[in-house]
């Protein structure tokens, strides 16, 4: 728990950048209209029993704007790759050809187009909660300096450090609102 302004400001903070953070790598996951590594990179193979991240067992590249190239360091898992790229919603078709794996990423529907600006708004609109509910745990932390023994607070500097957690608020939904807009162009640019 914290007992000061500083400490409580700077965890809220954590949380809030945290939140940005996990948003960034959803945000990597979704499709646009073009190829990008980022839309495989997290899959997960299933490698020796174990989960991998795919970009962990092959180079990926992407030769042409509409192709993802993957060449598995260990030819054996190949399979597996394949695999694990039909069972993702991704809705890409991998061809295996020689020890690679090519896949063509197809032009987007603009049906498909909005569903995926929609997904990419409900990812931002989880952010906004974590963000909203580290508000609540740092404004109760405040609330609570008012009430604690030693060093005493007055409503001045409470009120000042709630306006500081709302500044902190607005910045980081701010930075959501611009990754999700970034995000929507990306998706409907055809």
């Amino acid at each position: 728990m914290s007992t000061d302004p500083d400490s409580i400001l700077l965890e809220a903070e954590e949380h809030m950048s945290k939140a940005i953070d996990y948003l960034k790598s959803e945000m990597r996951g979704i499709r646009t209209g073009r190829a990008s590594t980022a839309l495989v990179d997290y899959i997960k193979v299933d490698y020796y029993g174990s989960a991998t991240d795919l970009k962990s067992l092959a180079a990926i590249s992407i030769p042409e704007p509409t192709q993802i190239l993957i060449k598995p360091f260990d030819a054996s898992s190949l399979g597996a790759i394949k695999t694990a790229i039909e069972t993702s919603d991704l809705g890409l078709n991998p061809n295996t050809e020689d020890k690679a794996i090519r896949i063509n990423v197809p032009t987007l529907s603009q049906d498909r187009r909005k569903t995926l600006v929609a997904q990419a708004k409900k990812h931002g609109e989880e952010q906004k909660v974590v963000i909203r509910n580290a508000r609540r745990d740092a404004n109760k932390h405040a609330d609570s300096l008012a009430k604690q023994d030693g060093q005493h607070y007055s409503e001045d500097e409470i009120k000042t450090l709630k306006d500081k957690i709302q500044e902190l608020v607005k910045k980081y939904e701010g930075q959501i609102d611009s990754m999700i807009d970034a995000k929507s162009k990306e998706i409907l640019e055809v």
